[in-house]
């Protein structure tokens, strides 16, 4: 796909052919994260790349894309069918993250307040989205994947998640992903309607209501896996104890009270319960408590 793009989107760094094999030439620098990180401001000569970064991708009609789509038929919905693509986006997370890992993770969603009828919820919490043309979209901007180099250049890396869809869905993303102060992120909601507007006409229509119900979706999706995520990395330190656990209730709180809303989960458990959740699920897939447990 980058081959593709043909130099369409300039922050992606050079391919080169090397023995037959395409190769993503290496940019030495620190991840903007490094430099600042989440929650803080972020220096207008990165945010005037990030928005014309937004403004290239936009202005990418994915028909002329010489690339192999490899997704099935049902998840390509037609140009400007926002509710359609938000729907297969819901679809893959109930049935690849939540049904899929039920095996596993059931009891633990079951006793943070996440179940199967949460879906039922998030359709209904984010049903009425307006028509918007499709264009390429990244869909995992943050600051982890975008490098600084040594001339303040910034540079987009990562684009396994790339699709194509709703350009609004990857300004929701960049936007949950990236932790904005507040005021930031209204003035880069701004730009980047300005931007796309200018470029290809009904691109930002009905971002008042539409952008909440994006970013609700993407807390939904974050409770999920950042759960399973958690419980994979306590599960895999050796002597797991309360100075592990602690700390990670408090960050799943934050982000299962986040997504409440969305998933019509009425009651947010505290911290001691998502410590005894998490310690249950630890103990029953053979990590070893810290005798301080």
């Amino acid at each position: 796909m980058l081959k593709a793009l043909g130099g369409r989107i300039r922050s992606v760094p050079d391919i080169v052919e090397v023995g037959g094999m395409g190769l993503q030439r290496f940019i030495e620098g620190q991840t903007l994260g490094s430099l600042h990180r989440s929650g803080t401001v972020v220096p207008d000569v990165f945010g005037r790349q990030i928005t014309d970064l937004f403004r290239q991708l936009v202005a990418i009609d994915p028909t002329a894309l010489e690339v192999e789509r490899r997704c099935e038929a049902q998840d390509r919905p037609d140009d400007g069918d926002t509710q359609g693509f938000l729907e297969r986006l819901v679809h893959f997370t109930e049935h690849r993250v939540y049904e899929h890992n039920a095996d596993r993770f059931e009891e633990l969603f079951q006793e943070l307040g996440l179940n199967a009828g949460c879906f039922s919820h998030l359709r209904k919490h984010v049903s009425g989205l307006k028509k918007r043309p499709f264009c390429l979209l990244h869909a995992d901007l943050h600051r982890e994947n975008f490098i600084v180099d040594a001339e303040q250049r910034l540079w987009t890396i990562d684009w396994e998640l790339a699709m194509v869809g709703d350009p609004l869905y990857d300004l929701a993303t960049h936007l949950h992903l990236m932790r904005y102060p507040a005021r930031q992120a209204r003035a880069v909601v701004r730009q980047w309607c300005t931007t796309v507007e200018a470029v290809r006409p009904h691109s930002s229509n009905g971002w008042q209501d539409d952008l909440r119900r994006l970013v609700d979706y993407k807390k939904a999706q974050s409770a999920f896996t950042d759960v399973i995520r958690t419980a994979l990395v306590l599960g895999a330190i050796e002597q797991v104890g309360w100075r592990h656990f602690v700390p990670a209730a408090f960050r799943l709180r934050a982000i299962l009270a986040d997504a409440a809303g969305a998933l019509g989960v009425e009651l947010v458990p505290g911290p001691r319960r998502i410590v005894m959740a998490l310690m249950r699920w630890c103990g029953r897939h053979g990590s070893v408590l810290a005798a301080e447990c």
